[in-house]
């Protein structure tokens, strides 16, 4: 068996940091606001989706991914999100940005509308690849979160964590909430081995997530 070589392996993941860079910089299209499983768009690709609290962070990391500012819109308001956004990332995958759980400012009837869309959507979807679960690293998983999880596990939806806002930690604070939640999150056996680590005002883990993203899409014909 050919052994490899620690140059080989830098080779292979700065491969695959290049292609996440070259395929995020390519055209991301908003392309479906849906409110209920008639408005969902054709499954014509793969798709990730980015799930979590209300105000951890979801659009704002579709934003640092693609590299556009506005392509989600972010609010200081928790709850406000209350549709699946849809976005096809160079007609090889979407970006779904699923609305916000754990606050409860908008009216009963719509909150019971849009959670029971969101777990339909989870659990019938058959081109979603994987759901990245946002979790804000100042406060770690809560219990939306686990509810979040174990309908994942039911429905064998593979998911992977993200800790979102790493930069607001000290660096002690840091190695804490990421042991706690590499343990919390061995646990499922939907859950991807590994859990990222972010920060979409600093950039940080945003080019290895976009490589990790790159690896679920649709493979480019001019390649």
């Amino acid at each position: 068996m050919t052994s490899i070589e620690p140059t080989d392996i830098e080779s292979t993941e700065e491969s695959e940091l290049e292609a996440g860079r070259l395929l995020f910089a390519r055209p991301c299209e908003f392309i479906a606001a849906a409110n209920n499983l008639q408005a969902l768009p054709d499954m014509a690709r793969p798709e990730v989706a980015f799930a979590g609290r209300s105000n951890v962070g979801k659009s704002s990391l579709v934003n640092a991914l693609t590299g556009r500012k506005m392509l989600a819109r972010t609010s200081q308001t928790p709850g406000r999100t209350r549709q699946l956004i849809f976005f096809n990332l160079a007609n090889r995958i979407d970006l779904v940005d699923l609305p916000g759980y754990g606050y409860a400012s908008a009216p009963k009837t719509d909150i019971r509308a849009w959670t029971k869309l969101t777990r339909q959507f989870l659990a019938g979807r058959q081109s979603l690849q994987r759901v990245f679960l946002l979790v804000d690293s100042r406060r770690g998983m809560g219990e939306g979160d686990h509810e979040v999880i174990s309908l994942l596990n039911e429905t064998a939806v593979s998911f992977a964590v993200v800790l979102t806002k790493i930069d607001k930690l000290k660096e002690n604070e840091r190695d804490k909430i990421i042991l706690e939640t590499e343990q919390k999150t061995a646990k499922n056996v939907a859950a991807f081995p590994k859990v990222w680590v972010t920060s979409s005002e600093k950039h940080i883990g945003i080019a290895e997530l976009r490589a990790h993203i790159t690896g679920l899409a649709l493979l480019d014909p001019l390649e």
